[in-house]
């Protein structure tokens, strides 16, 4: 076949002679004064650009192929009778109408405030509330079972999983600055091994009647601190995080909760309390108690459990030191929860048994205190050859006593999970929120709990739906008997 015969090469010489000819018919207008006017390509639904060597903003699926659309838009508009000559009266009437009206518009909103005002410095932005109609999701050191805990990423994360709270654990370093981290010692979660120029800094100090070896975080500044790494606590989870992101501060861990998009509430703990004011010092014979509450109240922590002051900047202040919870009473009236440890472990700072501070006659006392307890959850439901036994009576009594139960710590791995749940985390959250009854939960997985009590309510929300419909039914057909 020739190629002059070619359908194909007669159709591509047919556009570019159709082309051509757009082209000289645009020229012509715009030598005559034409333009068109603003808007949305009503052929191919791209904005058009004005000048013609550039390319308009496409629409998605639009069938322009972008360099034509201003001419399309042109002849369109000509057509109509519209742009800036041979536009109708009408047109031009509702045109400087309209003009008048945006002007106003624009007057009246201006008048006071900027036009464009960056979110994070808008003073009155208004946040979904924390939700108080089903136990806490708190995010145990962060959302750790993903991330390095108490690190930023992990208390992000956190947030965007859901969890109502951000959990910490506060100590502080050699020169008195709070931060937020779990054990005294340095050794398991950061990579001080590798800091040779802190290979003399190892101790051994006695600990809650315990002789401890390693590097201790009360020899340490906060630059020196800064200069480390955190790493993932269990060799099973992800360690691709390892080495990315430093120790934080109790300032900056607050930061997080009052920069989220939604009001997120801290659950500080007040961590061996007896041990950092026996090894740091501050000016005035302060103590690390009057420094927590000092840095809370600085950020406008107050008023009591579910109290307006409270809901706006909602904190827990945690400790298993009796004496440091009811010491900052007199300082605070922000709640607090009592933490209580294995059966075998005393109070760090009253020598406690378990079985006394989990008595009914503790409780009575504990309650002028304290809104909650939080136990380890071992010790309200005791397991045996990993399967789970009949639940104690605790939670019923501390009930009786107007104090709610926050047990630690929820785990999705099967190493942590009983066997009756059949390495299933939602049955075990199914069988503390439902059987046991629970106020809250602190959960190393926040994404998994929130998911699940999201299912849990929408389950519930469409079992009441369906037997509200059957109900009417029921009705309906009784009424015909």
């Amino acid at each position: 076949m020739e190629a002059n015969h070619c359908p194909l090469v007669e159709g591509i010489h047919h556009r570019r002679r159709l082309n051509k000819e757009r082209r000289l018919d645009v020229a012509r207008l715009r030598r005559s004064g034409f333009k068109p006017a603003v808007g949305r390509n009503p052929i191919c639904g791209c904005i058009p650009s004005p000048n013609l060597n550039q390319q308009s903003i496409a629409s998605p699926g639009s069938p322009c192929d972008r360099r034509f659309c201003l001419e399309s838009m042109i002849d369109w508009e000509k057509r109509r009778g519209v742009g800036e000559r041979g536009g109708s009266k009408e047109d031009i009437m509702a045109s400087l109408w309209f003009a008048s009206l945006l002007l106003f518009s624009l007057f009246n909103l201006t008048v006071g405030r900027p036009i464009y005002p960056l979110p994070s410095k808008q003073d009155n932005k208004v946040k979904q509330p924390l939700q108080t109609l089903r136990p806490f999701n708190i995010a145990h050191r962060g959302s750790n079972g993903e991330i390095p805990e108490e690190t930023v990423a992990a208390y992000m994360r956190a947030i965007e999983e859901g969890a109502d709270f951000i959990e910490t654990d506060i100590l502080a370093s050699k020169d008195g600055s709070l931060i937020c981290f779990h054990d005294v010692i340095l050794d398991d979660t950061t990579d001080i091994a590798k800091h040779k120029e802190f290979a003399d800094r190892k101790r051994t100090y006695e600990v809650q009647g315990f002789n401890i070896t390693g590097y201790f975080v009360v020899d340490f500044t906060l630059d020196e601190l800064k200069s480390l790494r955190v790493k993932q606590r269990y060799p099973f989870r992800d360690q691709q995080y390892n080495g990315k992101f430093s120790i934080i501060t109790f300032e900056e861990f607050i930061a997080i909760a009052l920069d989220a998009n939604r009001i997120v509430g801290i659950y500080p703990e007040i961590k061996n309390p007896v041990f950092i004011n026996q090894h740091v010092k501050w000016h005035h014979a302060k103590k690390f108690e009057d420094k927590f509450v000092e840095l809370l109240l600085k950020y406008g922590y107050k008023g009591a459990y579910m109290s307006e002051e409270w809901l706006k900047k909602p904190v827990f202040i945690q400790s298993f030191a009796p004496t440091s919870l009811i010491y900052i009473s007199n300082m605070t009236d922000s709640p607090k929860i009592l933490l209580i440890d294995d059966f075998t472990m005393p109070t760090q700072d009253t020598n406690q048994s378990y079985w006394e501070i989990t008595s009914d006659s503790f409780l009575g006392y504990i309650r002028n205190y304290v809104v909650g307890i939080g136990p380890w959850k071992d010790t309200i439901v005791p397991p045996e050859n990993n399967y789970l036994t009949t639940p104690s009576d605790l939670v019923d009594r501390a009930h009786a006593h107007n104090l709610q139960v926050h047990p630690y710590t929820y785990r999705n791995e099967n190493s942590f999970l009983h066997l009756d749940f059949h390495q299933d985390p939602y049955s075990e959250y199914e069988y503390w929120i439902n059987k046991i009854g629970v106020d809250g939960l602190f959960t190393d997985f926040t994404g998994s709990l929130h998911k699940y009590q999201e299912w849990a309510a929408a389950s519930a929300t469409d079992e009441k739906s369906a037997y509200g419909l059957l109900h009417k039914i029921a009705l309906m057909i009784s009424s015909y008997d």
